[in-house]
């Protein structure tokens, strides 16, 4: 949306709108014998059995304020409001971001959309503040034959990302599976192979699945706990008292553990910072509030086999901020030493909702 005025009556009819989400997501959910949207599938380029990246133009327009009606306010819980865009796109495949993963220095980054593609490319900055993409090309996930895994039935829905150097992993909702991309093999042409998973993944549900990735690095520098575990995290799979679910898969304890569900939140995505804390991101929807998010602080070292953690939400927002359906966050730290969080969110390709890229600073 492309003013304020219109921003405002977003908000008047959110219930309205986000009904339209929601009965999306609903559909989603019972067709699952149908392949995924052409809107995404249809503008991949396949030529001799190689699926080829293609360049995207992507539009950016600042958010100069995340709360329209406070102008003023900069803080948010334990977070301060950098900047923020609002990107769209003439190609009909962009949208449906659910996860993104950034380098050291914040800049380039590979992103995830639930309909089985990859897309890379530069943010670009002016005085610390996001002004743009640059460079962007977008492509098929592939699996282990080479071809995009939309071509099997249900395999589309790619929700997760964690990325671990050259290594790259990838949680199918639908299907409860992960894929492992070798990106010194042809980057985004590199082909998927699936990893082994435990029983209790299998059964999450086909909608409420796989939704957040986490990979614990290990190496001669790192003296992190649960060090080369990947951490699977579960939309809404609950265990026997309604927490949620999560996996240790690999590592030195691989098992089960529980993230106490509050508030009817459900985990859209997480990140690892460097100091070994693990942020949640969280949404939920309600008829009467529409949608909410919030980031919870879950100590790394408070993981195990077996365990329910906990941490304090370190931020929550509304309708009333510059929010949509947020489904990625990453980190990285500035020369300057401070730990920017980068959010993106899933528009469903919905003309109701908006692909948006916030960033904010973590405070001490």
């Amino acid at each position: 949306m492309s003013t304020h005025s219109s921003r405002r009556s977003f908000l008047q009819y959110a219930a309205a709108g986000f009904s339209t989400f929601a009965a999306s997501r609903i559909a989603l959910a019972q067709a699952t014998t149908e392949p995924p949207p052409r809107t995404a599938q249809g503008a991949l380029q396949v030529e001799n059995g190689v699926t080829d990246p293609v360049s995207v133009e992507v539009n950016a327009r600042a958010i100069p304020n995340f709360e329209p009606g406070d102008r003023t306010r900069t803080r948010f819980g334990s977070l301060d409001y950098r900047s923020g865009l609002v990107l769209t796109s003439r190609y009909r495949g962009f949208g449906g971001l659910s996860g993104i993963r950034l380098d050291a220095r914040g800049e380039r980054f590979l992103a995830v959309s639930d309909q089985g593609g990859w897309f890379t490319g530069r943010i670009r900055y002016s005085e610390g503040k996001m002004v743009g993409l640059d460079e962007v090309e977008a492509a098929p996930l592939l699996g282990a034959e080479g071809r995009p895994i939309t071509e099997k039935r249900l395999w589309w829905d790619s929700e997760s990302i964690a990325r671990d150097g050259n290594v790259v992993y990838v949680g199918l909702e639908r299907v409860n599976q992960i894929l492992r991309y070798d990106f010194a093999r042809g980057g985004t042409r590199a082909r998927g192979e699936v990893i082994p998973v435990p029983a209790g993944v299998r059964k999450l549900p086909s909608n409420k699945g796989l939704e957040a990735l986490v990979v614990v690095p290990k190496g001669k520098d790192q003296n992190l706990p649960l060090a080369g575990t990947l951490i699977a995290f579960s939309e809404r799979g609950l265990d026997a008292d309604g927490n949620l679910t999560a996996f240790l898969i690999g590592g030195p304890t691989p098992g089960q553990f529980s993230v106490r569900r509050t508030e009817k939140y459900d985990i859209s995505d997480a990140v690892l910072l460097p100091s070994g804390e693990l942020l949640i991101l969280e949404r939920k929807f309600s008829w009467f509030t529409g949608v909410n998010i919030r980031i919870r602080s879950i100590p790394l070292k408070s993981i195990v086999p077996g365990a329910l953690v906990d941490g304090p939400a370190l931020f929550v927002a509304d309708l009333g901020h510059e929010i949509d359906n947020m489904e990625g966050i990453d980190a990285h730290v500035t020369p300057e030493g401070e730990t920017v969080l980068t959010l993106i969110s899933d528009d469903n390709f919905s003309m109701l909702q908006r692909t948006l890229l916030l960033q904010f600073t973590l405070a001490e």
